[in-house]
């Protein structure tokens, strides 16, 4: 594991989902007077959002082209241009309102937002957790998951599985005393996922070979529907 990028140490699969279990984990602490600022919609709906246009939105976020703001835009703007897996649905919203927009065309309007959360403050964001009480399985028929994309303004970048997906709440005590309340999903199929998935390197696993559990950032938003359900997990 020394060699592992601390930021994918976030991985473990449903054999690690008991009570006592250790394991290295990366929850990362964003300094929200730092973070990428969230745009209303009719400011966003402005500016171009394509790779085609990065050479423009560089000049309009005034961004070097050698720059790491501008290598962080290219990602985001090619990780949102990839196209789904089989059997998923994706999007990336620059705004709240437009994630809204498209959950609500998932759910309706009957939904609740789930998230990690910090029950203690500090600035540790890389320690061996311990699981101290018997997760609780979230029932949920179906997931949308947005996570916080590199760029200039907040973007979400969402996605949605047709394959089976198992959700989680999970106590953690960390080594140096935080506790954390995190919400982690084990997607069962993964034979559809690219070979380099920094999960395959972190378990050690082939796609398709094993389910791939993963906690969830404190800033990623979890979209379920409103009648979901939570249910103690004794044996998995």
């Amino acid at each position: 594991m020394n060699h592992m990028d601390p930021s994918t140490m976030v991985f473990f699969t449903m054999k690690d989902l008991k009570v006592g279990k250790t394991m290295p984990v990366y929850f990362r602490k964003r300094d929200h007077s730092t973070s990428p600022p969230l745009l209303p919609r009719e400011e966003v709906d402005s500016i171009p959002f394509s790779l085609k246009q990065l050479p423009y939105l560089l000049e309009f976020f005034s961004f070097s082209q050698d720059s790491l703001q501008a290598k962080s835009m290219e990602n985001t703007l090619r990780h949102c241009e990839i196209s789904p897996i089989k059997g998923e649905t994706k999007f990336c919203a620059p705004s709240l309102e437009s994630t809204l927009d498209l959950v609500h065309a998932i759910f309706g309007t009957d939904f609740k937002v789930l998230n990690t959360n910090f029950l203690t403050k500090s600035n540790i964001i890389f320690q061996n957790y311990t699981i101290s009480q018997v997760p609780e399985q979230i029932f949920a028929p179906k997931i949308v998951a947005c996570h916080i994309m590199p760029y200039p303004h907040a973007i979400f970048y969402c996605h949605t599985q047709e394959t089976e997906n198992k959700l989680f709440s999970v106590s953690l005590g960390g080594d140096n005393g935080d506790r954390v309340e995190a919400v982690a999903v084990c997607h069962m199929d993964t034979s559809h996922w690219s070979r380099d998935h920094a999960s395959f390197r972190v378990l050690g696993i082939e796609p398709g070979s094993s389910h791939v559990c993963h906690f969830f950032q404190a800033d990623n938003l979890v979209f379920v529907p409103a009648s979901t359900m939570l249910e103690n997990v004794f044996a998995i």
